[in-house]
């Protein structure tokens, strides 16, 4: 049967309207929120520089291993434990259920099987046998900076504890840092895709200076991460006030999580190529001589620090020597009865916020006091502040950038909105380590 064409010409734009309302109200849903906002006109957007940066996911597209497994997938960001044991389901399903995606080496007895039919992954010494494709990359060592310090003599091939390390042998002047780390890199598999990374601790933050620490850095990992626990460690706040010139009360804060940040930038750009920097933040007492654990709020803190400061991924150490209660799996037991909650939940706040937190830094100052990060995505600007070192309690003003429109912002994770007055908004942050989360639609 023959249509007649002023039918034809109406269904055609019954058709078409359908599916742009189809279109309209089936996006995905942003992070933050079960809709996501309009997206604003691309004129909209304020000039704004980017900050410096290795590439966000795409780098993990340079290596083979990590590709396959999906790290470049903007919707992914690495959330490890230190040294984990992995034996049963039931020590997968806690971690996951934790929010952990990564383990950041592993014991010999761990199911190496187990970890990849759950869709984890791991960074490990060695091969551990049964490895396979949720091995993404090789860990050299740990804290090469300080056991065996900056240098190129020879190394006896001992680790602390079992005898002299150096060679020519002086406890008092370790110097034979670099060769550890070239020696232990050349024993790992070579040319089979997979990255090489290496955590550091107060040899690079706080006992070296550049040149020295920025071997460190820049000549054998494509990965790399520093461990100070300023919240609990007794020795580190001593080290920080003598060569730092930290003030008394200056050491427990989360805004020194993103000084570790900062320093490891600094000397990774100092080559002129960039690689993405983990954070490490403790969930109990390090060490011994630990005077008190670290506190849920804290945690979140020294996390969200981190990140503000650059910080391309998470690992927690998850063991605790001091105190009354000690554990090699505080995220597991009892001993992380206060901490794994907070754990959870700003792990919860990163994998919903994952393809913001993916995307390329821009560069606007808000003033001083504070610590901040903006992100464009989806149409909005995310803007991830906190009181910073120079900073405290108490109320702050944001200004928001030139040609960036908005009646009120969101306070993501809080169910409160915040009125744009003049093209400037107030908050309150209630301690040192209080952290919002704003998103701001044109």
């Amino acid at each position: 049967m023959r249509v007649p064409r002023p039918l034809l010409a109406l269904s055609a734009v019954l058709v078409a309207a359908v599916l742009v309302w189809a279109v309209l109200n089936l996006r995905p849903a942003g992070p933050g929120a079960e809709n996501p906002p309009p997206t604003g006109p691309a004129s909209a957007a304020p000039a704004l520089k980017p900050v410096d940066w290795e590439g966000g996911p795409a780098y993990y597209g340079r290596f083979p291993a990590t590709a396959a497994a999906g790290w470049t997938d903007p919707s992914f960001f690495p959330v490890g434990v230190w040294y984990e044991s992995v034996i049963t389901q039931d020590d997968v399903d806690k971690d996951r259920e934790a929010g952990i995606n990564t383990y950041v080496e592993l014991t010999e007895t761990s199911d190496m099987a187990l970890i990849r039919k759950n869709g984890m992954f791991a960074i490990t010494g060695k091969p551990i046998g049964g490895y396979g494709a949720e091995t993404v990359a090789w860990l050299i060592t740990d804290e090469a900076d300080m056991w065996a310090g900056p240098g190129d003599d020879g190394w006896t091939g001992n680790f602390p504890g079992q005898g002299p390390l150096c060679v020519p042998d002086d406890p008092h002047k370790e110097r034979c840092g670099y060769t550890v780390m070239k020696t232990l890199k050349d024993r790992l598999p070579k040319n089979d895709g997979r990255p090489h990374y290496a955590n550091y601790g107060k040899g690079v933050m706080i006992w070296q200076n550049d040149r020295q620490a920025g071997r460190f850095v820049n000549d054998y990992t494509d990965l790399v991460s520093l461990d100070v626990y300023w919240y609990t460690s007794y020795y580190a706040c001593l080290d920080a006030q003598n060569s730092l010139k930290f003030r008394a009360g200056q050491c427990a804060r989360a805004a020194n999580y993103g000084l570790l940040i900062d320093r490891q930038r600094r000397l990774d750009a100092l080559d002129g190529k960039r690689q993405p920097i983990y954070a490490f933040v403790e969930v109990g007492r390090p060490a011994p001589e630990d005077k008190r654990p670290i506190e849920p709020a804290e945690l979140k803190g020294a996390v969200m620090s981190s990140l503000i400061h650059g910080a391309r991924g998470v690992v927690y150490f998850n063991h605790s020597f001091g105190g009354p209660c000690q554990s090699q799996h505080v995220l597991r037991d009892a001993c992380g009865v206060r901490t794994r909650p907070a754990v959870i939940e700003v792990n919860r706040q990163i994998k919903e916020l994952a393809p913001v937190l993916n995307t390329q830094s821009l560069a606007h100052d808000f003033g001083k006091g504070v610590d901040t990060m903006l992100k464009r995505y989806g149409g909005s600007y995310y803007l991830f502040a906190m009181p910073g070192l120079d900073g405290g309690p108490g109320t702050r003003t944001f200004t928001l950038p030139p040609g960036l429109p908005a009646g009120q912002v969101e306070v993501l994770f809080e169910n409160r909105r915040v009125p744009v007055s003049g093209g400037s908004f107030t908050d309150a942050f209630a301690t040192e380590s209080t952290y919002h989360i704003y998103r701001i639609t044109p």
